[in-house]
Order: structure tokens, then sequence, then C-alpha cells
């Protein structure tokens, strides 16, 4: 089955909230083996919405509507869909009574148009709100099923979690599982991955993969299909299998994972503690570093080390070194990753130094980043990385890049 979900409401076109019922019912419906192929919004106008509905039709199975089922005069999704399916609308008196009673449980007037909430297409299953008025519905026309829920997450989530899930279940959609992993890659372009993999992206049909360009990194996204679940999770790893043995090396993690979470899995997993020492990134790796949960564990301190007097007099790099290599050096990089982790008696050190811009500095252009990391009893080792985009974007990419780094590490260790 094929499924389109067209949220209505003008409100979402002018950007004064987020669609976020899409996400939601996508996922469900997923759950159910349900395919989504389409997302429309529209506002609260008749025939525009009557031209969705027919653009619809004519490629699912299933259309579910969010929002439109309120008391004004702009919630035309009832009316506009009765017409267009040739049914009526009449009270439901179950909706009518629990309408009713919430405006005695409020001590509140009962306008006329609240009667409105309780009208539904004849025919239609209902679909009861716990949690606002207007009820759902599920109507069965000739060729496609009609779903309309409200627009409020707060009462559409729950209606359909409990009542919608069911209704589709009942009305025979086919029972297939929809299982998804998505692979976490750093350190490797959106298009470079693609060329790699190109011919099993090519030959793809189930499980079908899926790349996404995020924030500096990318991620594969792997859908498998199948009536049994075990056999779907065999298909997922069988595809990642054939994948990772060609770009493993920046493989980092799955699903809704981060390089920080990472990380911090890994110290805690291996019992090290580490300190950082910054420069260009000014206590940004440190930010990001605590805002996850269980890293004042692991965390011991760091210094924001901006200029060369904390360098030389807090960090204690080497007269000599600031003089004969620049603070912009593979030595300085070295020497401030050992000595933070020395001075805060940490296991590891990591340290930043480079060159965010605007201005070049020591004759090294914007975006030139060195970046040290100490484990006791070891030599420190040093990357260097050239950097490209803006002041925020080479100090982001830094901490991120300083993480996949020590990662790699540790893993191989």
């Amino acid at each position: 089955m094929n499924a389109e979900i067209i949220a209505v409401g003008s409100e979402l076109l002018l950007g004064q909230i987020v669609n976020t019922n899409a996400k939601f019912l996508s996922q469900q419906l997923a759950d159910l083996g349900i395919n989504v192929y389409y997302h429309t919004v529209v506002g609260d106008n008749p025939q525009r919405l009557k031209t969705a509905i027919e653009a619809a039709e004519s490629r699912a199975d299933l259309l579910v509507f969010t929002g439109g089922l309120g008391p004004t005069k702009d919630d035309l999704t009832k009316e506009t869909i009765a017409r267009h399916v040739g049914t009526e609308l009449e009270l439901d008196m179950d909706a009518l009574y629990s309408i009713e009673e919430y405006f005695k449980r409020t001590n509140r007037p009962m306008t006329e148009n609240n009667k409105k909430q309780a009208l539904i297409l004849a025919g239609s299953k209902v679909l009861p709100n716990e949690h606002g008025m207007a009820p759902g519905m599920l109507y069965q026309g000739e060729q496609c099923k009609y779903m309309l829920l409200p627009g409020p997450p707060k009462e559409m989530e729950p209606m359909f979690l409990k009542y919608g899930h069911a209704a589709l279940k009942a009305n025979n959609v086919e029972e297939v599982i929809i299982l998804s992993r998505v692979l976490r890659f750093f350190g490797i372009g959106e298009a470079m991955l693609e060329t790699v993999i190109e011919d099993i992206l090519d030959k793809q049909d189930n499980p079908t993969i899926a790349p996404l360009a995020g924030d500096s990194e990318v991620t594969l996204r792997l859908t498998a299909k199948h009536a049994n679940a075990q056999t779907a999770l065999s298909m997922l790893a069988e595809s990642e299998k054939e994948i990772l043995s060609r770009v493993g090396e920046y493989f980092y993690g799955y699903d809704d994972t981060s390089l920080f979470i990472e990380l911090s899995k890994k110290l805690a997993e291996k019992n090290l503690t580490i300190a950082a020492a910054e420069s260009l990134t000014g206590g940004l790796f440190q930010k990001e570093f605590t805002s996850i949960p269980g890293a004042g564990s692991l965390l011991k301190g760091g210094v924001v080390c901006y200029t060369n007097e904390v360098k030389a007099n807090v960090l204690k790099v080497k007269e000599t070194t600031i003089q004969n290599e620049g603070v912009v050096s593979s030595q300085c990089a070295a020497e401030l990753a050992e000595n933070t982790a020395l001075i805060m008696n940490a296991d590891i050190g990591i340290s930043f130094t480079g060159v965010a811009g605007p201005d070049e500095l020591e004759g090294h252009p914007v975006g030139t980043v060195y970046i040290g990391i100490y484990q006791r009893g070891q030599k420190a080792s040093v990357e260097k990385l050239n950097l490209g985009g803006s002041r925020a974007a080479i100090r982001t990419r830094s901490v991120l890049y300083g993480c996949y780094f020590l990662l790699k590490q540790l893993n191989q260790s």
C-alpha cells in the first residue's frame, strides 16, 4: 500500500508552525509496511485542497489528512472530502456527547459551531479523540482510503497510536515489516562516498539505500521490507557488510548517535579520562563534550589558550617552539596535547591550534588546523587539516575532526 500525507493549514505554509505530524506519521506507517512517497501541505482553501486530493489519488491508495477538523469556517477538510467522494456528513453522537461534557467540566458556554467538530463522513469508522474534541475517521472510498486526523500533535499522535494504527491493520493492510538502519560516516564527502559505492546504489532494490549529507558528515539509510523481522534484519546486515567493505574506515556509528556520543562511550568503555587545550576552538570541544550525559566522569578539564602567554605560562609550551615553529605548528599541537594531559592528570590530552580567520596567522592561510592527541605513555600524534568555510564552520569542523581522529585511535588500540 502506498500512502500520501496531506497536512491542511495555512499556518504551515506561512511558517508559523512546523509540520511534525508528517515525520511522526511516516514513521508509524513504515512500521505498518505502508510506503510514503509524498508529503503535501495545502492551505485552508477548498479548491486547492480538492486539487491536492486529486493528485494524491493518482499515486496513493491511502490518503492521510491532518488538520482542518476544527469548529471555524476555515476548517474545511471534512466538507471538501465529503463533496469530493460524494458522501454526506453526519453527527457522531458519541463525539457530540464528549464535546458537550468537556464544556460542562470546564464551565464554559458551548457555541453552536462546536457541534461541527462532531461531524463525520457517513459510513466512516470513527477514531475517538481522547485528548481534544474533533474525532478522526477512516473512510473507504471506491479506490482509496481516506484517514482524517486532527492537526494538534497532542491530539493526533495518541489517536493514531490507539485507534488509527489498529484501524489500518483491520482494513487488510498487507503484513509487511519495514526496518531501517542509518550508517554514519565522517571524513568522506557525499560525492566521494556515492562514487565508491555507485554500483551498490545502482542495483539497490530491497534493501533500499538513501544517502544524505549532514553537518560535516554523510549518512546512509538502509531500509528493508519483509514479512519476517529476522529476515529483514539479515537483509540489512548483508547490505551493511557490503557497504562497509568499501568505506568502513569512515564509519563511526548507527542511527541517532554522534561523534561525541561515540567518543564518550569509547572512553567510558576503556576507563580513560581526557583533557583539552583549545586555541582556535575557544572551548567548543569541551562545550560539546560536556553536553553528553556522564561527561563529568570522563573530562578532567581544559584550558582555552588563545594567547601565546597562556600557551607558554599555563600549558608550558616551550619558548623555542613558539619562536622557531610558531603556535600554528605540529610541534605546538603535540606539546599542548601532552602538557594538558599531564597538568590535568588525564589519560588523554587533545589540542586544537590553527587559524579560524578572518586573517592569516604566522603566514598560514585561514583554515590551517593542527590537532594533537596524546595518550599516557605514548608519543603525541598530530593531524594537519586545511579546512574551508566560515570562521564558525572551521571551528566546528575542527572539533568534529578531533573527535574522529581520537575515536579512530581508540578503536585501533
